[in-house]
């Protein structure tokens, strides 16, 4: 199964962690990726420390944790581009997350465009 028909039908909890240039850590809760491609995925984010964290340091890592038991993905990636206030965010915003839209609505929002490195099992080294 392709990387993005797993997301397009799991459901769960996904993590995005960041780090400054410093090293310092950041994580926050993020819906699934979006798919531009197999080997591109972009998020939708606010002006905030995950942002931040990104425009010093690239790398980053999504953990998606599936409903009810601990299967899932880490996805390794590098931030290719970003958007800011793209239209194409309003496009590909998921209905489930209209309402965190409207909770949201001040200041900008960054579409950040990933390049996927890596992809394991949520646990286990994928052998």
């Amino acid at each position: 199964m392709k990387l993005s028909e797993y997301f397009e039908n799991a459901k769960g909890v996904g993590v995005l962690a960041t780090a400054d240039s410093s090293g310092k850590v950041g994580a926050a809760i993020y819906g699934r990726p979006h798919f531009m491609d197999e080997q591109t995925i972009a998020f939708i984010a606010a002006d905030k420390l995950t942002h931040a964290n990104l425009q010093s340091n690239p790398h980053a890592v999504y953990i998606f944790k599936e409903e009810g038991h601990y299967e899932g993905r880490r996805l390794y990636i590098s931030k290719l581009r970003e958007e800011k206030d793209s239209p194409l965010i309003h496009e590909i915003r998921r209905e489930t997350h209209k309402e965190v839209e409207s909770k949201n609505k001040a200041g900008s929002k960054f579409l950040i465009y990933f390049h996927l490195d890596n992809v394991l099992p949520l646990i286990g080294d994928g052998k």
